[in-house]
């Protein structure tokens, strides 16, 4: 009876021991299915939701500037601007706008860029030939034969028109017969020999001495008059006539020499002189110099704001730059030059002296710079 008990004690205790271990592993798995599950099925729902406002961000990034400039571009700051130089060369008669450009550039923050003027012969020489600018600048549209050199060393010319000029002939205040002239008394006057008068360009003018001042053959501005008013003659007259001062890029030599000819009615001895430049010079100088008006057959027009965006002054033409696609991948701070160049040449080439292109080819130069820059 004795064993009995105590096995059946023995078999009691164990029992309840295999309970109460059952019991505690049932809380250890509770305690488990509670610690692992928690952070597993919530965490990765907040994981999940936050990437969805991350690539909101970017389209909000990208969509803003090109929304609020000209033309579709993107409203560039200076500030912000890639790093880097920029070499700009060419026209003498795009020079005072791309200065007018800079200047505000540089004080609203971006940094100061070198920019020479050369004539826009020089600067197709130095863009399409040597390869040592980023922009040319040019008083005329680009030759056959400059792009050609600019593919023989992997350029594609890419044009941007940025405004129109009436090129001027000037002459002093003092004169008082040459205040209108038709193209053949211009052409009569600029290809004359020396010691020419005059009245050798027409019988009715005085006898006073031809003096006339032209900018030399790498500007766009003797290009373009050459153009004008000798049909492209190779070589032109002017680089052979006597009475003419080849002044190159210099124009204020021209202001100088015309304001001050001394043309003095009733004294045929006093030299009357005559030269050409772009508005902007004749608009600086207007107080010293007058604006001769053309007559190319429709009677005598005057350069001005109305005579220009009328299309009725006969020797208006278009102001251009070029860059390239190559330029610009290598160096991005030149579309974005070029970009805020456009979205402020407007509010600018008045005080300058020029007139703003038209709005279908300050577009068609925006197209051309966005597609070069992939934006």
């Amino acid at each position: 009876m004795r064993s009995f008990k105590w096995r059946t004690l023995i078999a009691l205790l164990a029992a309840i021991a295999l309970l109460a271990a059952a019991c505690g592993d049932d809380d250890d798995s509770d305690a488990g299915a509670e610690t692992t599950a928690a952070p597993t099925t919530e965490a990765p729902a907040e994981t999940t939701e936050a990437p969805a406002e991350t690539t909101e961000a970017p389209t909000e990034t990208t969509e803003a500037p090109m929304d609020e400039g000209l033309f579709g571009l993107p409203l560039i700051d200076p500030l912000d601007v890639a790093a880097g130089d920029i070499g700009i060369a060419g026209s003498s008669t795009v020079f005072p706008l791309s200065v007018a450009v800079i200047n505000q550039w540089i004080d609203e923050g971006g940094p100061e860029y070198s920019i020479d003027s050369i004539g826009s012969g020089g600067g197709f020489e130095r863009f399409c030939v040597e390869g040592a600018s980023d922009i040319s600048n040019a008083s005329r549209a680009i030759k056959d034969s400059e792009v050609e050199s600019c593919q023989s060393i992997g350029r594609e010319p890419i044009e941007i028109r940025v405004g129109t000029d009436a090129l001027s002939l000037v002459v002093s205040s003092g004169n008082y017969f040459a205040s209108e002239l038709t193209l053949e008394e211009i052409a009569a006057a600029f290809e004359a020999p020396a010691g020419a008068t005059w009245d050798s360009v027409n019988p009715d003018f005085p006898a006073h001495p031809i003096q006339a001042f032209s900018p030399g053959a790498d500007s766009g501005t003797f290009d373009y008059f050459n153009e004008v008013v000798y049909d492209e003659a190779e070589p032109s007259p002017i680089l052979s006539a006597g009475v003419v001062e080849i002044v190159g890029e210099d124009d204020n030599i021209t202001v100088r020499g015309v304001a001050e000819d001394g043309c003095t009615e009733g004294d045929t001895s006093t030299t009357c002189a005559i030269g050409y430049f772009g508005y902007a010079f004749f608009a600086e100088n207007s107080d010293v110099l007058q604006a001769v008006a053309v007559d190319a057959g429709d009677g005598p027009v005057a350069p001005g704001d109305d005579s220009v965006n009328e299309g009725t002054y006969p020797i208006a033409r278009p102001l251009f730059m070029y860059t390239d696609a190559g330029v610009i991948a290598e160096k991005p701070q030149v579309a974005e030059f070029i970009a805020y160049y456009l979205n402020n040449v407007n509010d600018l080439i008045a005080d300058v002296g020029y007139f703003p292109a038209p709005q279908d080819a300050l577009q068609t130069a925006a197209d051309n710079i966005k597609a070069a820059a992939g934006w």
